[in-house]
């Protein structure tokens, strides 16, 4: 598997659905998160291995997030704003690659498959994860927790069938 760790900046929604796939599947996990590990939930919990920055600044640990990752995958129900945007931007400023899923156009199975393409074809091993937080979009949660798993668990027996195939 590519996959070899998952950040994310720990806010809820897409940020914490990655975190928890990455716990649940057993893959290493960390990133960001503001100074007293801040989200709009409260304090974000201690299991989740995240480092803070020096201040309460959302943009500074989505600057961090994308500079610490091969790569950025946005998933979202519809256009990119506010911090979804701003990892974006933060992405192309960086020359990170980056993809934007808008689990609104297109069917999971059609995203998990543009993101398993992007992740293979970008060499991404450092995974940072994005998108809009609960109270933007109630659904995504739930979208981008079905996506990864997926998109993992076929990565990882992939990978296992490539394996065998070269002994």
């Amino acid at each position: 598997m590519l996959i070899s760790k998952i950040i994310s900046g720990g806010q809820t929604g897409a940020d914490r659905a990655a975190l928890d796939v990455a716990i649940e599947l057993g893959i290493p996990h960390g990133g960001w998160i503001p100074k007293g590990r801040k989200t709009e939930a409260g304090r974000l919990p201690t299991e989740y291995d995240l480092k803070e920055v020096p201040t309460g600044s959302y943009p500074e640990r989505t600057e961090q997030n994308v500079i610490d990752s091969d790569g950025t995958l946005i998933i979202s129900h519809g256009t990119l704003t506010g911090g979804s945007d701003y990892t974006q931007q933060m992405a192309e400023k960086h020359g990170k690659p980056w993809i934007h899923v808008d689990a609104s156009r297109i069917s999971i199975d059609a995203a998990i498959q543009l993101a398993r393409a992007w992740i293979n074809g970008s060499q991404i091993k450092v995974l940072n994860i994005a998108g809009p937080r609960d109270s933007e979009d109630p659904r995504i949660y739930g979208t981008t927790k079905r996506l990864l798993t997926v998109l993992i668990k076929m990565m990882s027996l992939g990978s296992s069938e490539s394996q065998k195939a070269a002994e």
